[in-house]
């Protein structure tokens, strides 16, 4: 069993800077793939940014440029270094982790951050 926690979120101005971060911690010994999504009131979650051993990354096009993401395997963490932030990023933000090698989807959430960008 892997356990999410997540940290970092709050309330900023647009143009401003967050930086969430993501502790994983259980029976894994390292993680595949981690990742952050996104949900906005009346949206589906989508996907921010995602990052896979071997230091391959995958951005949504609405933040590249904007977001980076970055994770210590050893450690379990990622992290999702938010710049120039607009009132469209507002959403909750879940940490996503993947411990299964070649395997593609997320069986291990966190609870959610809120971000919140005032205009």
């Amino acid at each position: 069993q892997v356990q999410l926690v997540e940290s970092g979120g709050g309330l900023v101005q647009t143009g401003g800077s967050l930086r969430l971060s993501c502790v994983a911690s259980g029976s894994i010994f390292s993680m595949y793939a981690m990742g952050w999504y996104r949900q906005s009131p009346g949206k589906q979650r989508e996907l921010v940014a995602v990052v896979v051993t071997g230091g391959t990354t995958t951005y949504a096009d609405s933040v590249k440029g904007r977001f980076t993401i970055s994770t210590d395997n050893a450690k379990k963490e990622v992290h999702l270094q938010m710049n120039n932030l607009k009132p469209e990023d507002t959403a909750v933000y879940y940490c996503a982790a993947n411990p299964y090698f070649g395997t593609q989807s997320f069986p291990y959430w966190g609870q959610g951050t809120q971000v919140t960008v005032s205009s």
